[in-house]
């Protein structure tokens, strides 16, 4: 009984001695750097996933966080970019609805700011105004079908041009200026405004072909006057892809200057209305 005790306790000391020399070979190895490495980059499907999912969620906050602080001028930059026709013809309708809002009403502020002392005393009654919608439509389907997309074929024809030819410098602004106002543009642009109204208007070929021929000469002269140092300015310092815009901001200005100017008597409208209607009877 005594030698089986004592064999035992052999084995149990045998048994320890062989535990703890593996623990020290496991831990020697371990501890190499090689199989560190090994088990560190042995990570677990679950471990992946969340690096992943992780890695997802801080792009999805880095993207999300610039549009969050994204500026007018840069969100229209990146459409003008993306789609410069679409952008230049929405942009186009409101500048030229905005335009002719400016032309109606201002000839009547003005009218009603300049009457004379005896003209406030008269008994006649004035005659209320109202604004013409219809006008209006008119000038913003005129700027976003016709004139903006043409108007951007316009100045990147004019790019091209300059480009084939060589010049440089402030050749380049004379040129343009005069290669729009005095060659081609001006002219097929006002044309086209004369007759695309006359159209919206119901006016017959002859009739239409008959406006521009009384309203285009008169109409290329004060064009002349006020454009060229506008677009002398324009061609000079304005990006290729925002000198329509530039036209059409001026555009707003010119109208209301015109119609502040010259604002239209009563009598003059009134002659206006009876040729239309005569017109149109005919």
């Amino acid at each position: 009984m005594h030698s089986n005790f004592r064999t035992l306790r052999i084995l149990a000391s045998s048994s320890n001695a062989k535990l703890t020399g593996l623990a020290a070979v496991t831990t020697t190895t371990l501890s190499h750097p090689c199989t560190r490495r090994f088990f560190v980059s042995q990570s677990t499907p679950l471990e992946k996933s969340t690096s992943v999912l992780q890695a997802q969620v801080s792009a999805a906050a880095s993207s999300i966080k610039p549009k969050s602080k994204q500026s007018f001028v840069s969100w229209y930059e990146h459409h003008l970019q993306k789609t410069p026709v679409r952008t230049k013809a929405v942009t186009g309708g409101i500048l030229w609805g905005i335009g002719d809002l400016v032309a109606q009403v201002v000839p009547e502020v003005a009218a009603k700011y300049s009457q004379t002392e005896t003209e406030s005393s008269n008994t006649t009654a004035t005659t209320k105004f109202e604004y013409d919608y219809a006008r209006s439509l008119r000038a913003i389907t005129f700027g976003f079908v016709i004139h903006a997309p043409t108007s951007h074929v316009h100045f990147n024809l004019l790019e091209y041009l300059t480009i084939k030819s060589g010049l440089t410098g402030l050749k380049i602004t004379v040129f343009k200026t005069i290669m729009e106002q005095f060659v081609y543009w001006s002219w097929i642009s006002n044309s086209m405004y004369h007759g695309a109204m006359g159209a919206m208007q119901g006016l017959t070929l002859d009739q239409i072909y008959k406006r521009i021929e009384d309203v285009l000469w008169d109409t290329q002269k004060a064009q002349w006057v006020f454009w060229i140092p506008v677009q002398l300015l324009n061609f000079r310092f304005v990006p290729v892809r925002h000198q329509l815009n530039v036209v059409l901001l001026t555009s707003v200005v010119w109208t209301a200057l015109l119609s502040a100017w010259y604002p239209p008597t009563p009598a003059v409208v009134k002659e206006m209305k009876e040729t239309i209607a005569e017109t149109q009877s005919s």
